[in-house]
């Protein structure tokens, strides 16, 4: 039995013993082994063998990197103004002897350190710049900070400032300076689209008047033109009408001296149809008294036999000549006038009317008033009205009516009778 026991301690002892031998330490993670209070070494992850009862592990040391969040801490800036920063530090132990035998606690140290490194940095700066210069005070407090804990075995890696909170009375000025410059901005913005848009707008009425002004101009080139040639076709009609007028007048009157030499007029017929004449001469409103000269009948007699012979009877008659007048057109006469009587028709006004012809079909079906019809040629001349001069362009004058011919024969019937 006794033997049992002392078996059963022997195991237990060589358990015991080969337990504090052997030490597995994980992947970054190091260990601190101390040897009878002294350090001795740093065990590497794996596996590591210790003499049991002499060796110890002191503490265990994570190599990776840490990221602690300390609380906010109330920092006092240049303007005396008290702000809440809210800090994340990152760091790595790079050497675990120094981590566990340079200070007590490396996470408080790095904490108190951030804190009084902030408030440093802070103080030195206004509000303002506080707010708008993160990057320099995470740069700052890096710089700071890992200087510091190298030493301690520590490497930081950043510092950022998670929260920076300014007092409430603060944070309503500051909104109400934030609404006012976005109102500034939106009132400049608004400026300037307005005033993108009334150049724009102005861009508009400047070629828009420059284009009505163009089309005004050629309007009025173009009325200018048509007027201009409206006035030198209607001047050149009426030079025709005049023209046709004074040779319509010239054929009257030779006509009717043809028929007053015809007749073989007396100067009983030539004093009868004086006095038809004087009372047409004395219907005007300045005219009260008109006399028959008393020479009258001398005066007619030397007409007569100046121009007449005397006949069987004795009575001096006119003899008319046996030369006939030959009758001529007026642009037959000149070829300078022959160009006033062209009535043929300008080939552009031609086209002008074939193209309202087309478009007045196309829009009214069957004949259209006023246009000619499709059997009709495009270039012939077009009817000309009565009464005005260009009834004479292709026909005869009207002849007037010869004056005294009804006279003459009341007075042979008077002198048969």
């Amino acid at each position: 039995m006794t033997s049992v026991i002392v078996l059963a301690v022997v195991v237990l002892l060589v358990i015991t013993i080969v337990a504090k031998a052997v030490l597995v330490i994980p992947q970054a993670t190091a260990a601190v082994i101390e040897r009878l209070g002294r350090f001795r070494t740093v065990a590497a992850p794996g596996l590591n063998f210790l003499v049991p009862f002499f060796d110890r592990v002191r503490a265990r040391i994570d190599l990776r990197e840490q990221v602690v969040s300390f609380p906010p801490q109330p920092v006092i800036t240049e303007d005396n103004l008290t702000v809440s920063i809210d800090t994340v530090v990152y760091f790595q132990v790079t050497e675990p002897r120094a981590a566990v035998y340079e200070i007590s606690n490396y996470i408080v140290g790095v904490e108190q350190l951030t804190t009084t490194t902030l408030r440093n940095v802070v103080g030195g700066m206004s509000l303002e710049q506080t707010l708008t210069s993160r990057d320099q005070i995470n740069s700052q407090l890096r710089g700071v900070l890992d200087e510091a804990t190298g030493r301690w075995g520590i490497r930081v890696a950043r510092v950022e400032l998670k929260a920076i909170d300014p007092p409430p009375s603060i944070q309503d000025s500051m909104e109400k300076q934030m609404r006012a410059d976005r109102e500034k901005r939106a009132m400049i913005l608004t400026a300037e689209g307005e005033r993108e848009s009334a150049i724009k707008t102005a861009e508009g009425q400047k070629q828009s008047q420059i284009l009505a002004a163009e089309g005004s101009k050629q309007a009025a080139i173009l009325g200018a033109e048509g007027e201009r040639q409206s006035a030198i076709l209607r001047a050149q009609g009426e030079r025709a009408a005049r023209y046709l007028q004074a040779q319509g007048q010239a054929k009257a009157i030779e006509k009717v001296f043809a028929a007053v030499k015809a007749g073989k007029p007396t100067p009983e017929l030539l004093a009868y149809q004086y006095l038809q004449t004087l009372p047409q001469m004395a219907q005007g409103d300045a005219n009260k008294v008109w006399v028959i000269p008393s020479d009258f009948n001398k005066s007619l007699e030397g007409f007569a036999r100046m121009l007449g012979a005397p006949g069987e009877d004795g009575v001096f008659r006119y003899e008319p000549p046996t030369e006939e007048v030959p009758e001529s057109r007026p642009e037959a006469e000149d070829e300078a006038v022959a160009s006033w009587f062209d009535t043929s028709t300008d080939p552009k006004v031609a086209e002008a009317v074939r193209a309202a012809e087309e478009v007045a079909r196309k829009e009214v079906p069957g004949p259209v008033a006023g246009l000619r019809g499709p059997g009709d040629s495009p270039t012939a001349p077009v009817a000309p009205s009565t009464g005005g001069p260009s009834r004479a362009l292709g026909q005869a004058a009207p002849q007037p009516p010869v004056p005294g011919a009804a006279s003459e024969r009341d007075t042979e019937a008077e002198r048969r009778d």
